[in-house]
């Protein structure tokens, strides 16, 4: 509810094939940085503390996938769309006569974008005129142009603005002009309420609120919405009696092994850190205790997964792991290729994104004097902001 009192529900409208797109799936189910791109729309309406009710519209044929994106999410059954998207918006809008909101926000499910200023603004602007939509400034300059690709006209961009969703409406005045004009194709809801002669306002919008429309839509679009993080990891474990030692996942000979708590993999230790520091996750030993007795003797392989896990649910992807093992003794150069196979494996990405290097300390230092091993790590990392 808007600080003034008004109610304010949402309609996302997701019935659409996007056959522009070119992909099987229709592309609001696609990902987009690892989640659908229905679901950031979703996620950023649930959060707005003014939304009441989120209503979405979908394809009969897309339940499942629907149901896949929203999981979790607080938002109410989906209602079936018509068969064009003005007759969606209408059922959408009829779902909500039973207890009708104030106000209603229409928004495209191809616009995963959109934030928390441009919702607010929309719904302030409500307070003084039946209709309002976010628009962008056109900065380009535009042509007119005839069937044979001619220029025609050079078109003055001045007054010119390009719409957005969420439109945000009146809900008793949209509800009725959508009503008046069944069986028209309009461009979008704010057309819809003209034709009704009712007056529309203009907020501005968002750079990011764009409509994926092509794949080289969504592939600008993850760029806005990822970054690049780094996170490091070191990690020391003693030698004690054994005879070989765990070295990322690689059991190599020696004449002694490592002392800890799980098999004191120290390189997959510092890379399972370096992972957990670049999501901001906290460290090995806050997810894997060492006091827990479960861990007894695990494979640290089991810990990089986890990470790797964490990363994948934020929608985040590696980019690059370096790691560096410091120590005089076992030779890691005849295992560095294996090394890199398994950190690959584990982590599912392309040994090229792997990279394990060794180095000594000169005799210096407990490394230099054959106690143990010490391994530091970097990870790079895209996830979403």
């Amino acid at each position: 509810m808007s600080p003034s009192g008004h109610t304010c529900d949402v309609i996302i409208v997701a019935a659409g094939r996007g056959q522009r797109y070119g992909s099987e799936n229709p592309k609001q189910y696609n990902p987009l940085a690892g989640r659908p791109i229905l679901r950031w729309s979703l996620e950023t309406f649930v959060a707005h503390p003014r939304v009441r009710r989120i209503v979405t519209v979908i394809h009969p044929d897309d339940r499942a996938s629907f149901d896949a994106a929203a999981m979790g999410l607080r938002v109410q059954s989906p209602v079936l769309g018509g068969a064009t998207r003005q007759e969606s918006v209408l059922r959408g809008l009829e779902c909500l006569a039973a207890d009708p909101p104030d106000y209603v926000l229409i928004h495209d499910a191809a616009r995963p974008g959109i934030d928390a200023h441009v919702i607010s603004r929309v719904i302030d602007a409500l307070a003084h005129a039946p209709g309002v939509i976010p628009v962008l400034a056109v900065a380009d300059t535009l042509k007119r142009i005839d069937a044979n690709a001619r220029i025609t006209e050079t078109v003055p961009r001045a007054q010119l603005a390009a719409a957005q969703t969420p439109q945000g409406f009146h809900y008793d005045k949209i509800v009725a002009a959508h009503r008046a004009v069944r069986g028209l194709e309009l461009t979008d809801d704010a057309a819809v309420l003209e034709r009704a002669g009712l007056g529309v306002q203009t907020v501005p919008g968002g750079v990011a609120n764009t409509k994926i429309t092509t794949q080289d839509d969504l592939n600008r679009m993850e760029q806005t919405l990822l970054e690049t993080r780094v996170g490091t990891g070191f990690d020391v474990h003693r030698f004690t009696e054994g005879d070989h030692v765990m070295l990322c996942g690689v059991r190599v000979p020696h004449t002694h092994k490592l002392l800890g708590h799980s098999d004191a993999d120290v390189a997959l230790h510092a890379a399972t850190d370096a992972i957990l520091g670049a999501m901001g996750a906290g460290d090995i030993g806050t997810h894997f205790p060492p006091s827990n007795a479960a861990y007894k003797d695990a494979p640290s392989e089991k810990f990089l997964t986890h990470a790797m896990a964490l990363l994948r649910a934020r929608g985040g992807t590696l980019t690059h792991l370096d790691i560096t093992i410091i120590c005089e003794r076992p030779k890691v150069g005849p295992h560095r290729e294996a090394m890199v196979a398994h950190l690959a494996s584990i982590a599912g990405v392309e040994p090229n994104r792997i990279s394990v290097k060794a180095t000594t300390t000169e005799g210096l230092g407990f490394t230099g004097r054959g106690e143990g091993i010490a391994a530091q790590a970097t990870a790079t990392v895209r996830a979403p902001m």
